[in-house]
């Protein structure tokens, strides 16, 4: 975090939700530094879902949350989430508690191929590739206008990847 002027600058965070098929952009929610990424990742399913079927969710263990598990149990979803190093089984989501089970059984190796946990390199692909084909930083000033900015970029990007 950067200080300016005794003021605290604020940074952008953007979110996405990606076709791992497709290598485009499904859904993306823009929040501030301060808004852990699991806060978001219900709302960005729900907003996927929206545009198609969502059939799993690959996430890294920022996800790793006894909520958002039971989210998308409840959506009838699979999660392909790397639980935590220090996971414990004793949690109240009982899908949670499966897959930390099923982790600890089979050890990563194992479990990422399993669960195809190599594709979520899509989503970090198409993060780099639209951080090198729009750059990072965003000419607008307010929320409502990075968003608005963001969304123009999400869409041309998906244009590209399309062609």
């Amino acid at each position: 975090m950067e200080r300016t002027y005794g003021k605290k600058k604020r940074c952008v965070k953007v979110h996405f939700a990606v076709n791992v098929k497709t290598k485009e952009v499904v859904g993306m929610e823009v929040t501030t530094d301060e808004v852990h990424d699991s806060k978001v990742a219900e709302r960005l399913v729900d907003g996927a879902a929206t545009r198609g079927d969502v059939k799993e969710v690959i996430g890294d263990g920022a996800y790793d949350t006894a909520r958002l598990y039971e989210h998308l149990h409840n959506r009838g979803i699979d999660a392909v989430i790397k639980p935590r190093r220090n996971s414990i089984l004793n949690t109240p989501s009982r899908a949670r508690q499966y897959h930390v089970d099923l982790y600890r059984n089979l050890g990563y190796r194992s479990w990422a191929a399993i669960k195809g946990y190599g594709r979520r390199w899509s989503v970090e692909t198409a993060y780099s590739t639209f951080k090198r084909v729009f750059g990072e930083p965003v000419m607008a000033k307010t929320l409502d206008n990075v968003v608005r900015e963001l969304m123009a970029k999400v869409s041309l990007y998906n244009i590209l990847v399309r062609i």
